[in-house]
């Protein structure tokens, strides 16, 4: 028993993945190709895609909304539980990281589930709202810059129905939001974002150590 989440050292992780963890090959060929990325550190971890994909099926999710694709991980995690007629938006500012992205999702087989559109996210998401999408997605991910999280938490607010959550990942930041001496601006920008999402009445909240911290939020 514990009264506190358990540290993971590496042995405890690889037990952890070795007795949870039902990643499909195609998942499993994308995270390989990922880690061989400059910027593979952007990749969220397996269990952390697990996660995501069971709440897609606990909430009977059927449109989802992703704010920073990459190489499609998380999206193709969250695109094979939807149903078969269900509909996932992403989107990205990079055509090269999401090459990769198309790739994996033809290759898995939902890739007609999947709509990527390229640009700015704060402008694909006013674009959305502007076609009338407001209250009409069930889940959204947020995994993007972190200076725009705020305002990409507050469009997704409109754009999810009631009841449906908000995922945010990130939101511990390696531990650098709890060292007060750190001011680099994408940390303050998260750790004012983790204290507004605490008071946060419109939504009911949670933050969990899971992988860099995952919020999530209910809209009430």
């Amino acid at each position: 028993m514990s009264r506190r989440t358990l540290p993971l050292n590496e042995t405890l992780y690889e037990y952890l993945l070795e007795v949870s963890l039902r990643e499909p090959e195609v998942l499993r060929r994308l995270r390989a190709e990922t880690a061989r990325h400059p910027r593979a550190e952007m990749q969220i971890a397996p269990e952390q895609g697990q996660f995501m994909a069971l709440l897609v099926r606990l909430i009977g999710a059927r449109r989802v909304l992703e704010i920073g694709t990459f190489t499609g991980y998380s999206a193709l995690w969250m695109a094979l539980a939807l149903p078969p007629d269900g509909r996932l938006v992403t989107c990205d500012v990079s055509a090269e990281y999401t090459a990769v992205a198309r790739r994996y999702w033809e290759a898995a087989g939902v890739a007609d589930r999947i709509e990527l559109r390229l640009g700015p996210a704060l402008d694909t998401l006013e674009a959305l709202l502007d076609e009338g999408a407001a209250g009409t997605f069930d889940l959204a991910f947020i995994d993007a810059d972190k200076a725009s999280y705020d305002a990409y938490y507050e469009r997704a607010l409109q754009l999810v129905r009631p009841g449906g959550l908000i995922l945010l990942d990130n939101l511990l930041m390696g531990g650098r939001v709890a060292d007060p001496s750190n001011r680099e601006p994408s940390v303050e920008a998260i750790r004012r974002l983790n204290e507004k999402l605490c008071r946060d009445l419109r939504v009911d909240y949670a933050l969990l150590p899971l992988a860099d911290g995952l919020g999530l939020a209910r809209r009430r």
